[in-house]
C-alpha cells in the first residue's frame, strides 16, 4: 500500500461536499496551489516523525506528534478538496530532505510553518466556497499554533 494512503483512515470524519467548481484558468492556479499545499504537508509529515523520535524528553515529543497528527488531517481534507477540483486523487511528493539533527528540525519547523501560514491565508482568499475557505483559514491558524511550539522548543534548546 502506498504509505500516502496510510493517512486517510478517520473513521470518525465526514466526507466534505464542496461547491462545484467549473473548471478554469483559475481553478487551474487553485489547483497548482492545493498540490503544493499537499506536498508540503507530506513532507511536514514525514519529516516531524522523525523530529518527534529525536526529541529530547516525552512531553517534547508527544506534542511534535500532535502536530503531526494536525498535518495529517490537513493533508486529508487538502487531498479532498484537490480530488473536488480535478476528480482525482493528487499524488503528493517530499518537496524537501528532513533534518538530521533536533536543533536543525526545529529551525525547519519553524521556518515552514510560518510560510505555510502566508500562504494558506493567500489561497483561502483565492477559493471562492466558504467552507473551503473555513478550511484553508483552520489550517493556517494551526500552523501559526505550531510555529510557536517549535519556536519554544528551539529557546529551550538554547537556554
Amino acid at each position: 500500500m502506498d504509505p500516502y494512503y496510510q493517512y486517510f483512515n478517520a473513521p470518525n470524519e465526514a466526507p466534505i461536499n464542496f461547491y462545484d467548481y467549473s473548471y478554469d484558468r483559475k481553478t487551474h492556479d487553485i489547483v497548482s496551489l492545493f498540490q503544493k499545499a499537499i506536498n508540503g504537508e507530506y513532507t511536514a509529515i514525514q519529516c516531524y516523525g522523525k523530529i518527534a523520535n529525536m526529541a529530547p524528553n516525552p512531553e517534547e515529543r508527544n506534542q511534535i506528534i500532535e502536530i503531526k497528527q494536525d498535518e495529517i488531517r490537513h493533508l486529508r481534507q487538502f487531498t479532498q478538496m484537490y480530488t473536488t477540483l480535478t476528480g482525482r486523487k493528487p499524488t503528493p511528493q517530499m518537496t524537501e530532505r528532513c533534518p538530521t539533527t533536533y536543533r536543525e528540525g526545529l529551525h525547519f519547523s519553524v521556518k515552514d510553518e510560518q510560510e505555510t501560514v502566508d500562504f494558506y491565508l493567500d489561497l483561502a482568499e483565492m477559493v471562492s466556497d466558504q467552507k473551503m475557505k473555513q478550511i484553508i483559514q483552520r489550517a493556517a491558524a494551526d500552523e501559526q499554533n505550531h510555529a510557536v511550539w517549535f519556536l519554544y522548543y528551539l529557546f529551550r534548546l538554547k537556554r
